[in-house]
């Protein structure tokens, strides 16, 4: 296999009396059932061909669910004990194996701890297990709203988007979960001989932002919120992919049109999706738009410029039922056409600002109908840029290299989404910062092992 997959490996730990480690935690719930277990050790790895080889057989020994603070506490005093790998989970709705238990051990399921603790204008205070839909819900009727989410909102917990997120729907107005502000302050539990808990506010947060729950366990967020526009859902069609590429620039430029969306697709793309088909006609690329309902004129106006037709338009009153937009975009896309075709995997890559879209353009004619566009726009340091989803028909591992190696020689740049480890995906580099607050919260590296190359470089074996 291709060193640009290769992954560092992670031994096992030490025998365990896997009932007894339960029976010293009364009265935390915990799941010893082998099935169950294996099923809570999984996220959706298996979207890409080189994960599933690498992560099929890996699952932790023991689910163990705390309620509160205190009761994860007990749970990190008994993991360093006994010198146990934990790995903390959310929904399980990640792509890279963020979730995925290299050592067994212990999978901390933080979904019991989902309370909203407050809202205040602009901000709320969330525990790690709520999840972004239920965050919502309170939110709303105060006129907030969750600035951000994936694509898998409904399911997802604010937690897991923070350590093994970077942005989602949304992102076109707000930027990506990385940027300074994005996340506000969290609670973390530490790893050390004596665990405590720790409050990084501002800056410091990002030391366990995106950081795969290597460094700390989050018992709590203060996140920021927006505005809660009446949003519209809209699907325009073009006959071009380049079409729909250059009229996503153009409303993701528009400063005027308050947009939390911007999805494009190549065709067959819209063929996948079943249950919009009356709005995708065929042969044709589409956009799936979310814009404030005030905004649907200038929307249509826009359109009108680039040859595009309205096929689709669903007002705020009617968003929310029957099929919901953003399900068919970012990972959802993805998910989408494996259920037609499991051969399909995909790339993340964010192509530099050009108004002219020569490069995207270039990618798009060269590798034809091996990789197949499908564009979200963020924004970028002020700028909005294409980000990339494409899907790729997978052959072989050379080649999914030679690809990404392609993209990055032409000056795209490439989150690898076909390794598990934080620092070889989108990051390129250690972060400096990350290690040493592990180094200082997690001595032993227990951790989710295996996952932070930096910790592996400076502390082999």
């Amino acid at each position: 296999m291709t060193s640009l997959f290769a992954s560092p490996s992670q031994p096992p730990i030490s025998d365990v009396d896997w009932a007894q480690f339960a029976e010293s935690l009364q009265p935390v719930e915990t799941v010893l059932e082998t099935a169950q277990v294996a099923k809570l050790s999984k996220d959706y790895y298996y979207f890409s061909p080189i994960l599933a080889a690498q992560l099929n057989a890996k699952t932790g020994d023991i689910v163990v669910r705390p309620k509160t603070e205190d009761e994860v506490l007990a749970v990190a005093q008994a993991c360093v004990e006994r010198k146990v790998p934990l790995t903390v989970r959310g929904a399980g709705t990640g792509n890279y194996g963020q979730a995925i238990p290299l050592s067994g051990g212990v999978v901390l399921d933080m979904s019991a701890m989902n309370a909203v603790k407050w809202v205040k204008p602009g901000r709320a205070c969330v525990e790690p297990g709520a999840k972004l839909a239920a965050i919502d819900r309170v939110t709303r009727p105060q006129g907030w709203e969750i600035r951000m989410a994936p694509s898998t909102y409904r399911t997802a917990t604010i937690g897991g988007f923070v350590g093994g997120g970077s942005g989602g729907i949304g992102s076109v107005l707000y930027g990506q979960l990385a940027d300074r502000g994005s996340v506000q302050a969290v609670r973390v539990v530490t790893m050390e001989d004596a665990p405590r808990v720790i409050e990084l506010r501002g800056d410091d947060v990002q030391q366990v932002n995106h950081a795969y729950g290597t460094n700390g366990i989050i018992t709590e967020l203060e996140i920021p919120l927006g505005p809660a526009y009446p949003w519209a859902e809209v699907i325009v069609s073009f006959d071009e992919f380049m079409q729909a590429a250059r009229f996503g620039q153009a409303l993701g430029d528009a400063d005027g049109i308050i947009k939390k969306l911007i999805s494009v697709h190549a065709w067959p793309i819209p063929s996948y999706f079943n249950a919009l088909q009356d709005a995708l006609p065929d042969g044709k690329a589409a956009a799936l738009l979310i814009v404030s309902e005030a905004d649907l004129q200038a929307l249509s106006s826009l359109a009108v410029e680039f040859d595009g037709v309205v096929t689709y338009e669903k007002d705020a009153e009617s968003t929310g039922k029957g099929a919901a937009i953003a399900e068919f975009t970012w990972n959802h896309t993805t998910l989408h056409a494996r259920n037609v075709d499991e051969s399909l995997t995909y790339l993340q890559t964010v192509f530099p600002y050009d108004p002219e879209l020569k490069l995207l353009e270039h990618m798009h004619e060269h590798f034809g109908d091996e990789v197949i566009m499908h564009l979200e726009y963020l924004r970028s340091h002020g700028t909005i840029l294409p980000a990339a989803l494409q899907l790729v028909r997978y052959t072989t591992p050379e080649r999914l290299a030679e690809i990404i190696r392609y993209h990055e020689e032409k000056g795209a740049f490439i989150a690898n989404p076909h390794t598990y480890v934080l620092e070889d995906g989108g990051r390129k580099t250690v972060d400096e910062n990350q290690l040493k607050f592990k180094e200082q919260v997690d001595p032993y590296g227990l951790l989710n092992p295996g996952k932070m190359r930096g910790w592996m470089e400076r502390h082999p074996g």
